[in-house]
């Protein structure tokens, strides 16, 4: 099995950023991909905003599976996170995001009114791994097109302050990962979902963790997407047969193994097998049991 990873040199910069810049905001709202919500989820962060008050937002609810968006804002509940679900294509997301924001931060702003600082706009960093969709977020925040929006990771590269009318101003910032994924399970959702460059996969390894994942979980949506009838039990035989129903072929009757993994992905991408998830808090707490 390949191992996955991706952190560039512009990532540790970032992180260095966000510790320095940290002292100057009143919250982190942090991105998180619905889909993957755990996988997506930088673990340098606990270490590095510690204590400084956090809200958890899950980007691309639209995307996931409905069950599993409810199971997954019910585990972030009882872990005491703050969370929220969002759709970043709906234009009423901005609303929750600031509600919330003002009720975490009230302590705060309760304590400046005691001491007689003046009120003004809650700073918020806003923080979260590449392609999960901050920049459309971000856009909705403050209501005009400001940040770079695009479906490839990495786009943005520099710290920003945006307002967002006069209740926040917010602190964009790039896309981080970290240096070593420990669980390669995490390293093929974040691949699967366009989290790392294109580039640095194999496209097949990734497109075979698709589809097994599929024939587990939503075979149904297999067999109707690649017209299957029955789905072959080995992970081989499922992708070659995905194949020859694509039209995935070399001369000789040789399947093309690259053009076949690059449909599954953009499939999956583009939400032709409607909505699906890739993780569920099961699998956290079954892959913690063993």
């Amino acid at each position: 099995m390949t191992t996955i990873q991706w952190y560039p040199g512009h990532m540790e910069k970032a992180k260095r950023q966000v510790t320095e810049q940290l002292k100057r905001v009143d919250l982190v709202i942090e991105l998180a991909d619905a889909r993957i919500p755990l996988s997506s989820r930088n673990p340098m962060l606990d270490t590095i905003l510690q204590d400084k008050p956090r809200l958890l937002v899950l980007t691309k609810s639209d995307m996931a599976d409905p069950d599993s968006n409810e199971k997954w804002l019910q585990y972030f509940k009882e872990k005491g996170t703050k969370t929220l679900a969002l759709n970043a294509l709906q234009n009423k997301g901005e609303k929750p995001i600031i509600e919330k924001a003002e009720e975490i931060t009230a302590p705060i702003f309760e304590k400046m009114k005691r001491k007689g600082i003046k009120a003004r706009a809650i700073r918020a960093m806003i923080l979260g791994i590449p392609n999960v969709g901050k920049s459309t977020v971000i856009n909705r925040l403050v209501g005009k097109k400001t940040a770079k929006t695009g479906d490839k990771p990495g786009i943005t590269k520099a710290q920003q302050w945006l307002k967002v009318g006069k209740k926040m101003e917010l602190l964009d910032t790039p896309g981080i990962l970290w240096p070593k994924f420990e669980d390669q399970l995490v390293g093929f959702r974040l691949a699967a979902t366009g989290a790392i460059k294109d580039e640095l996969l194999d496209f097949e390894e990734v497109a075979l963790f698709v589809t097994g994942l599929l024939k587990e979980r939503y075979p149904s949506v297999l067999k109707e997407r690649y017209s299957l009838d029955t789905l072959p039990g080995e992970k081989r035989e499922l992708f070659e047969a995905i194949a020859r129903k694509r039209g995935c072929l070399q001369a000789g009757g040789y399947i093309d193994e690259e053009k076949c993994a690059e449909i599954i992905l953009r499939d999956l991408r583009g939400e032709k097998f409607g909505r699906i998830s890739l993780e569920t808090p099961q699998d956290w707490q079954q892959q913690n049991e063993e």
